[in-house]
């Protein structure tokens, strides 16, 4: 039986924990280069090692690779979004789709409640300053947290978990979702345009879908409060980076603070330009604990699914 299982790309030093794993369970594991290859480059490596099983980070796992692999019986994802899967594919040819959903809900929404903080302390801005010879203690304009009302788009675990976070500072908490039918605790439901229009900080915690890249644009940051915060720790293409850099320029946001962009790894030198701007190289998801975590469960359900298992976390369309 085929037991090859490639990994086609990783975000930490080496891969020895999948490795570990993999081979403790009698199968062979091939690793692709550390940084992601093109998607011509993947479904060339799938052509040549026929894999049973596909583990991915970021590297695109296209239709054509599926269909390159008459054995294939599982991709699964190291993160949680799927947008780099051909799940549609997959799914057609019967080969299971996971993910690992839940191992970074506490750094991802520290990382949001660390943003908010940074902003209405000024933390980030008034390091700037002083590194750069300026000492202005009475140019301080900061707020408190507490005061404010913070918008949620997207209610699932790390919404959750931002919410209750926040919480503990006394923020008013607003939560935009389509599948959350009724207030959550002290989370009010809102739609869009009134969690915009009502909210000093604006989070997104939502998944890139077609319906919701670019949700936020130029017309929904106009909705926003003036001089408010936008937080994106989810995925790039959520949000218009040109309408983000032009609501900066105008001052319809005093701040945006982005662990990802729509053009990853490339910064535009518009956005950098802008004071208001704080930029994290997509690295909400990552701390010791979590990305051992990911490593572990992801190789786990590789093994659990080619020894004829069900996986723990099928993400296949219904």
């Amino acid at each position: 039986m085929n037991n090859t299982v490639l990994l086609t790309d990783y975000a930490w030093p080496d891969d020895g924990v999948e490795r570990g794993i993999i081979e403790a369970a009698g199968m062979r594991l091939v690793s692709g280069p550390a940084e992601p290859a093109s998607a011509e480059a993947i479904e060339a490596l799938v052509r040549e090692h026929r894999p049973a099983a596909i583990l991915t980070c970021w590297a695109q796992v296209s239709a054509a690779a599926i269909a390159s692999a008459p054995d294939l019986r599982i991709v699964a994802r190291l993160g949680v979004g799927l947008d780099n899967i051909a799940v549609r594919a997959a799914t057609e040819r019967g080969v299971q789709v996971t993910n690992v959903p839940d191992y970074c809900v506490e750094e991802v929404s520290d990382h949001a409640v660390g943003f908010a903080l940074a902003w209405t302390r000024g933390l980030v801005f008034f390091d700037r300053e002083v590194r750069a010879g300026r000492w202005a203690p009475a140019d301080a304009k900061l707020r408190r947290l507490g005061a404010l009302t913070c918008g949620l788009i997207g209610f699932g675990r790390i919404g959750r978990a931002t919410a209750r976070k926040l919480g503990a500072f006394g923020c008013r908490l607003l939560a935009h979702d389509p599948f959350l039918s009724a207030d959550a605790g002290e989370v009010k439901r809102a739609t869009l345009d009134t969690l915009l229009a009502e909210s000093d900080i604006v989070i997104v915690h939502a998944p890139l879908t077609e319906d919701t890249r670019h949700l936020i644009d130029e017309a929904r940051l106009s909705r926003m409060r003036p001089g408010g915060l936008l937080i994106n720790v989810s995925r790039g293409g959520i949000v218009d980076t040109a309408a983000v850099v032009a609501a900066l320029e105008s001052g319809q946001l005093s701040g945006a603070a982005l662990d990802v962009l729509e053009s990853e790894p490339q910064v535009p030198s518009a956005l950098l330009a802008q004071p208001g701007a704080m930029c994290t190289p997509h690295v909400a998801f990552s701390s010791d604990a979590s990305l051992l975590e990911l490593r572990r469960r992801a190789a786990e359900e590789v093994v659990r699914v080619l020894r004829g298992e069900a996986p723990q976390q099928p993400c296949n369309l219904r």
